[in-house]
């Protein structure tokens, strides 16, 4: 039998099909996530949650006249199914080939690129407020999710698209699953919500009374409108959406057809905001997924018959278990110590944390922002807050770092956990910026271990130093580098010596440490000797080190796993111009100053030049 998906080369194909198409429909586009993701990986969860929800919208939408913004983007993929990207899905989240995000470069159907939470509803009131600037005539929706609408970006939408009365239609995907724990307030009310979907039929009644009655004098209009007011708050707690401004419809069933597809035609004669409540299960349609959410929200691969994913045979640490080791253990010895994650208590290794000391340990939710003023109010307070956080979310919280803990100077501790390339998963999760941004921030110590011992010392003496401090380091392995050291006890600002050489130096830091020394010693076959340094420390920069090269060998190259802009080769230079040396060649490596595409990691590195082989090349030519 042929696939009805097949035949799909835009939305207007879907709508030429009859519901029970439509439903087979939806089985073909699980069946192709599921077989693409076990061999890609990807967030197949998610995506597989919101099969009917997107063949839906586009069966009721004129996109890509109407606009979709997926909020984060993880439930994506069935849209990229539905507008003509099936035969390059196979190639989802490979090097040049598809996103697993929505990507304005890649389609004009994915109306605005994303892979952060929170940001689709600003973006599509954005949009709408410019289409009726435009005098255009076409609908606006954004679909977020229940742990996003808990972020105050989301808010803050909301608020505004109330406040304007503009015409945008806000989907809410609630499969009750977060990717970790549900946190706060939010997720307590949608729940209250879902036991009480009587609203809307209270609604309809009260509007049939008060259409009934001939005329209404003032006094009668306002009694039966309170009557109105005081029965919807009676059976939606609350009711916070309308409160907003918004037409609330639901909780409806998202994987019924049929249902969201008679909702969607009548929302769109309404000319006010909308909130749209639907009900879905995360994984729907593969066992696995469905049992496990959590689990399958992104994997690499995995075996469709079993679920299982691979083993991992190598059992060496990463970095991010170092620091879950260490973290713990710092913990039993110092009851200041307290953890604080934005909704990732799994990815950056609190999970131990706050298993063993759950009164110390705060989730805040998807709420960067306020996970650092939430810190530097703990700081205040005396304690030692570690605030543990991927590179690319605390670029959320920039702010606030700026103004609530570096001007007051307070010892709040970020631990950057994917800092550098994380492969896949593309631009907007690529932690290259860090440096750049934390490095200026007065009374910053800014450090990058070069493997997991050292970021355990690194943790350790955080602690002491009664400072903010960003300790930066990569999803990758933390294997154990050995040097003859210069520095044993770890200082602030004081380099280690890990290999000397007469001819030029290498100063590397965190990531790169490696890789520099695996470049020194393909130099060395070929007669070039280089001293190789692990900076350990981007701010503040080891000056007596600097100096002495300077006077020696006068040829450095700096390697980062970051861009070059404003990284730690910029630091560098800056210290040379500063102290007016001479003389000094400098060479910074590094990612160029662009958005860096998806692709493994070992295959972006070799991209830019950041592999030993490379590296060496790229020295040896310079010499």
């Amino acid at each position: 039998m042929d696939r009805i998906l097949d035949r799909i080369s835009s939305p207007e194909d879907i709508k030429k099909l009859d519901i029970g198409q439509l439903k087979r429909l939806a089985d073909e586009v699980r069946e192709k996530i599921i077989s693409v993701t076990s061999r890609k990986g990807g967030h197949i969860a998610s995506s597989l949650g919101a099969v009917e929800l997107t063949i839906a919208l586009h069966y009721c939408l004129q996109s890509p006249k109407d606009k979709i913004v997926w909020d984060v983007g993880h439930q994506c993929y069935a849209h990229k199914l539905l507008t003509g990207r099936l035969k390059d899905f196979d190639t989802l989240r490979e090097m040049g080939g598809l996103s697993g995000f929505p990507s304005a470069q890649e389609s004009e159907y994915d109306a605005f690129t994303s892979g952060h939470s929170a940001t689709s509803i600003s973006a599509a009131l954005g949009l709408a407020a410019a289409r009726d600037r435009n005098k255009e005539d076409s609908k606006v929706v954004a679909v977020i999710g229940d742990a996003s609408l808990s972020t105050g970006l989301a808010f803050e939408g909301m608020n505004h698209t109330g406040h304007m009365g503009t015409n945008l239609v806000v989907v809410l995907n609630d499969n009750e699953h977060f990717i970790s724990k549900p946190v706060g307030a939010m997720s307590r009310y949608l729940n209250r919500v879902i036991a009480n979907p009587l609203y809307n039929k209270v609604r309809e009644e009260a509007e049939k009374v008060l259409k009934s009655i001939p005329k209404l004098g003032p006094v009668t209009y306002r009694t039966v409108r309170k009557f109105q007011e005081g029965l919807k708050n009676l059976l939606v707690p609350g009711i916070l959406f309308e409160e907003l401004g918004f037409r609330y419809f639901g909780p409806i069933n998202g994987h019924d057809l049929g249902q969201l597809i008679a909702m969607f035609r009548n929302i769109q004669m309404l000319k006010d905001p909308v909130f749209v409540h639907t009900i879905t299960k995360k994984g729907k349609g593969y066992r696995f997924a469905e049992e496990d959410p959590v689990k399958f929200h992104g994997v690499t691969s995995f075996d469709v018959g079993t679920g299982r994913t691979p083993e991992n045979e190598d059992k060496e640490k990463t970095f991010t278990s170092c620091f879950s080791g260490k973290i713990v253990e710092l913990g039993d010895r110092d009851n200041r110590i307290v953890a604080i994650t934005a909704a990732m208590p799994d990815g950056t290794g609190l999970q131990d944390f706050a298993e063993r000391f759950p009164d110390r340990f705060f989730d805040v939710g998807i709420t960067e922002p306020h996970a650092v003023t939430f810190a530097a109010g703990l700081a205040k307070g005396g304690m030692v807050p570690v605030v543990a956080i991927y590179s690319t979310f605390l670029q959320r919280s920039y702010d606030q770092l700026v103004h609530d803990v570096a001007l007051q100077r307070l010892p709040v501790i970020f631990c950057v956990d994917r800092a550098g390339l994380v492969g896949k998963d593309g631009p907007t999760h690529h932690g290259v910026f860090d440096i750049c941004y934390t490095r200026g921030l007065p009374g910053f110590i800014v450090a990058a271990p070069k493997d997991g011992v050292e970021l355990e010392q690194m943790l350790e003496k955080a602690v002491e130093w009664n400072r903010p401090v960003v300790i930066r380091y990569p999803r990758a392995k933390a294997e154990r580098l050995v040097g003859d050291s210069s520095c044993a006890p770890l200082e602030i600002g004081k380099a280690e010596l890990l290999r000397k050489g007469k001819d030029l130096a290498i100063l590397a830091i965190g990531s790169m440490v490696n890789t520099a020394l695996a470049a020194g010693g393909l130099l060395s076959r070929k007669g070039i000797e280089a001293t190789v340094i692990n900076a350990r420390f981007i701010k503040p920069l080891d000056s007596g080190m600097l100096e002495e090269l300077a006077g020696t060998t006068g040829k450095i190259f700096t390697i980062e796993e970051g861009i070059t802009s404003g990284g730690f080769g910029s630091a560098v230079l800056e210290f040379f111009a500063r102290e007016n040396c001479g003389g000094v060649k400098i060479r910074c490596l590094g990612l160029p100053d662009e958005f860096i595409e998806h692709g493994a990691r070992e295959e972006l590195l070799r991209m830019y030049h950041l592999t030993p082989d490379e590296v060496a090349s790229t020295i040896e030519a310079e010499l």
